[in-house]
Formats: C-alpha cells, structure tokens, sequence
C-alpha cells in the first residue's frame, strides 16, 4: 500500500497577452515566494493557453500554471494574497490532496543546452556525411571499372 500524504495544488491562470518570457518570470517569483514563506514546491508545469469557460475580463482565453506544494497550510494564504494583488492573475483556486506525491516532470532545457545539443546533431551529421561522400566515391571508382573493360 502506498504511503498516502497531504499537498496542495494551486491552478492559477494568467491573462493571455503576456509575453513567454514574462510567463516565466511570474511561475519563477511564485515558486521563490513559496519556498520563502515555508513551502516545498514538489512540481510546477506551464499547461499552456487554453479557452476558458466564460469570459474573465474581457478575455476568452487563458495561460494556465498547476503548480504542486507542500507545507503546513499558512503558507497558502501568503501566496493567494501576492496573486490576488497581481494584475496579471485572472484566476487562482488551490485544493488539498491526499495521496501519493505527484512526481515531478523533468525540467525544461535551458537555452544553453538547447544549443548545446544542436551543435552536437550538427556534429553528429558532419561526420556521416563524410563517410558518404567517400561511399560515392568509391562506388563511382567501381562504376567506371566497370565501365571501362
């Protein structure tokens, strides 16, 4: 039987003419807000934008943010307050749970790895193509013995 503990989770959407860099910055400031104010953030995931039931504010669609946190429930008040003083957050609802801990997803590359792994495809394709080009040659070798008796 697994072991069945307490965690909440926060869904809050953000209006949907935010920039992604911008995105970034507010789930980075909450996450840091609620690790100061006494809670383990056990997985945060951008859900992306999506159409949302009714109209809020004038938008029909919103940025959706889950984010998953432990702590001993004070620290929930804190972190609502900063979102409900924000401009950018059109809505916030958290819930507690019980049962196992969700697992967190992988990070995100940073920009720096992105690039990283590109050079090193473009590496990768280098030195095929090099083995190919004397591949051709040397069927081209063999194609003009051939030819010639």
């Amino acid at each position: 039987m697994t072991k069945q503990e307490t965690y909440y989770e926060t869904m809050y959407i953000l209006r949907p003419d935010i920039a992604e860099d911008e995105v970034s910055n507010h789930i980075d400031k909450y996450n840091e807000l609620l690790e100061k104010v006494g809670g383990k953030i056990l997985d945060s995931q951008m859900r992306g934008k999506r159409r949302l039931a009714y109209t809020i504010a004038k938008n029909r669609e919103g940025i959706y943010v889950q984010l998953s946190h432990q702590g001993d429930g004070q620290h929930i008040a804190k972190i609502e307050k900063a979102m409900r003083l924000s401009e950018d957050v059109m809505r916030y609802m958290t819930v507690k749970q019980e049962g196992p801990l969700p697992t967190p997803r992988t990070p995100s590359k940073s920009p720096q790895a992105i690039e990283k792994d590109e050079d090193n495809k473009q590496d990768d394709k280098s030195s095929p193509n090099a083995k190919d080009d004397s591949n051709e040659g040397d069927k081209q070798e063999q194609k003009e013995k051939t030819d010639n008796p």
